[in-house]
């Protein structure tokens, strides 16, 4: 009972994107140019017509109309293409506007600052030069819609069967849902870069790094089917905050420093016994090959003696990794 209370109160606090519409930028600027314009000609007009006293009535309409004009001016703002703004009115959310151009909206929306825009900018001091300095302004509450990419720098980890190695990817999303993205967590792109390398350690320690049982999928073997199973749990962590997984693949992957050498030992063992195995197949079929043509053919007979002795000197010639020095018998075959 009480886990599906948590569960409920869990469902209540998820935000969803509402889009709405505002005013066209373009309709609205002569409308406040002409209440601040007008402002001040009434203002002029009130003092030259009172002489000494203004006529205060119309001196008192003119403040507040410039002031009125002043503050509607806050309201413009812009948007590209695949950008959008969070519209928040004394705190409540009232939708997200998403076509891009020139717009104007209630002066009182929030601009926001949670939601920061980083300006590099060159600083030049006595005697150190010219430094960069990163100066951070607020954005209006706008979010970026376009596809991002995150490098996820390597990590060392332990796989499957406790072999400690070095894994990177990169992982390339987007915002889909603004309101979950500003509301339900507090830093969106802080909150991709965290789960993308949580969700990384988790992937490689449920899969080895190769040399699997039968059919076993391995880091090393089965990219493909890593790089979903990593989209996929990507996608579940990332998903309350609004985000979409377009892709997410590993980009470096080997052995620790510590046991790279032991492993390539290992994995070069394993070749020269792979091509052993492979030369002993082939002598041996060359070897049955020549005594049944042998038979075939009834070019000799030879007893069981005198085949194992030539099984023997062929096997040597055809596995040896020298050059064979054949000896030339002059004589009978039994001497």
């Amino acid at each position: 009972m009480r886990y599906d209370i948590i569960m409920k109160s869990n469902q209540d606090n998820v935000h969803r994107e509402t889009e709405v519409s505002v005013k066209s930028g373009w309709f609205m600027l002569p409308i406040v140019l002409l209440i601040i314009l007008g402002s001040i000609a009434l203002f002029i007009y009130s003092i030259v017509t009172g002489g000494r006293n203004p006529v205060w009535g119309l001196f008192i309409i003119s403040i507040i109309g410039e002031i009125i004009g002043v503050i509607m001016l806050n309201g413009f703002f812009t948007l590209q293409p695949n950008e959008a703004r969070v519209l928040i009115l004394f705190g409540e959310y009232r939708g997200t506007v998403k076509k891009s151009g020139f717009h104007w909206g209630n002066p009182f929306y929030s601009n926001g600052q949670r939601v920061l825009v980083e300006s590099q900018i060159q600083i030049s001091t006595p005697g150190k030069g010219t430094i960069p300095f990163t100066r951070q302004k607020a954005a209006r509450n706008k979010i970026s819609l376009r596809a991002r990419t995150h490098n996820v720098e390597k990590l060392k980890v332990n796989d499957k069967r406790g072999n400690p190695i070095e894994i990177g990817a990169v992982v390339i999303w987007r915002v889909e849902d603004t309101a979950q993205a500003m509301f339900d967590v507090d830093d969106y792109e802080k909150y991709v870069h965290t789960q993308s390398e949580s969700a990384l350690r988790h992937l490689a320690s449920l899969y080895a790094y190769d040399h699997g049982e039968d059919n076993e999928i391995t880091l090393r073997s089965g990219m493909e089917e890593i790089s979903t199973s990593l989209r996929k749990e990507l996608q579940e962590r990332l998903q309350k905050a609004g985000v979409v997984v377009e892709e997410a693949r590993l980009t470096h992957l080997a052995y620790a420093p510590e046991i790279a050498q032991a492993m390539l030992r290992r994995q070069q063992a394993e070749a020269v016994i792979a091509a052993r195995q492979k030369i002993v197949q082939g002598a041996v079929s060359m070897v049955d090959m020549a005594l049944k043509e042998l038979a075939a053919k009834q070019v000799l007979q030879l007893d069981d003696e005198r085949k194992a002795a030539m099984v023997s000197n062929l096997m040597v010639v055809l596995c040896g990794e020298n050059e064979a020095q054949p000896v030339i018998n002059t004589g009978t075959l039994y001497t």
